[in-house]
């Protein structure tokens, strides 16, 4: 793994774990879903603009093609869209850590669904992870968190762990930008149609709400995208994945520094255990597959 790939890394994992935080302070502002139907409209149209810009191909093939419609409806529709809502009810750092695990369910349904072989590093990385989810749990359910945000995410990051399989299909052929908004287009339309018929369109106008807006959309949902997109090309989806484990970590530390989320002991003890536990498990899973 050359310092490039180090830093997209870095990048990501910083872009990706910072969405929950600028989420939750537009949740605050504005209908959830609506809110990101529309954020993925624009995030898709911009990254169509720059790839016409750049002269790449606007054809998919056929894998690509499925697997952007998949990775549209699970990652954006699905896991997104979940967390949205629930960003309402739970914490930004909370929801974080939730997000986090998808890298312990890939290689826990990897192991007994598909027979992957599994060295005692990723046996040890599992138990690790659940150990830390249970930890962190307990501690919120004490403080009363709320079971429907909960569970909303916890549908989410199985998604997500869905969508996840299909990246490598997706990231092949030289037109990443053009995936890129055609699955954002693919996460638009459906939460368009979810929102419009759920949703009362109440905004409350702040300067919060527009710059939370503004970088959910550049950052984690167009930046984010095509550097996981590009790093999974350029490294391969299973390395790329052990930066996964940086997540709790940003996850919870932007969400302190900039919502002043508190967190107790047991929670910083919880996410240093499935933080441990995401990376054995993907140290794991580099030994018995290739890149």
């Amino acid at each position: 793994m050359d310092l490039r790939a180090i830093a997209m890394g870095l990048v990501f994992a910083f872009a990706w774990s910072s969405a929950f935080t600028s989420a939750r302070i537009i949740v605050a502002y504005a209908p959830p879903i609506t809110t990101l139907g529309l954020r993925f409209l624009i995030s898709g149209l911009l990254a169509l603009l720059i790839a016409w810009a750049l002269g790449q191909s606007f054809r998919l093939t056929r894998a690509q093609a499925r697997a952007t419609l998949i990775f549209g409806i699970c990652q954006n529709a699905l896991y997104l869209g979940l967390n949205f809502v629930a960003m309402q009810w739970i914490e930004a750092s909370l929801a974080a850590i939730i997000a986090s695990t998808m890298p312990l369910i890939v290689a826990l349904a990897s192991w007994l669904v598909f027979r992957e072989k599994l060295p005692p590093l990723g046996v040890v990385g599992l138990m690790a992870g659940v150990l830390g989810a249970v930890l962190i749990m307990g501690s919120r359910l004490e403080q009363g968190v709320d079971l429907t945000g909960v569970a909303f995410c916890i549908v989410g990051v199985i998604a997500l762990a869905v969508a996840t399989l299909t990246v490598r299909g997706a990231s092949s052929g030289g037109n990443l930008l053009v995936v890129v908004g055609y699955q954002m287009f693919v996460g638009s339309a459906i939460l368009a149609v979810i929102g419009l018929a759920t949703e009362p369109l109440t905004f409350t106008p702040s300067w919060q709400l527009l710059g939370a807006f503004v970088y959910t959309t550049l950052v984690p949902g167009l930046a984010a995208t095509w550097i996981w997109f590009a790093l999974v090309g350029r490294i391969g989806a299973t390395r790329a994945a052990t930066f996964h484990f940086l997540n709790p970590v940003f996850g919870v530390a932007v969400a302190a520094a900039l919502l002043g989320e508190q967190l107790r002991l047991i929670d910083v003890v919880g996410v240093g255990i499935v933080t441990f536990g995401i990376l054995a498990v993907q140290l794991a899973r580099r030994q018995t597959k290739p890149a």
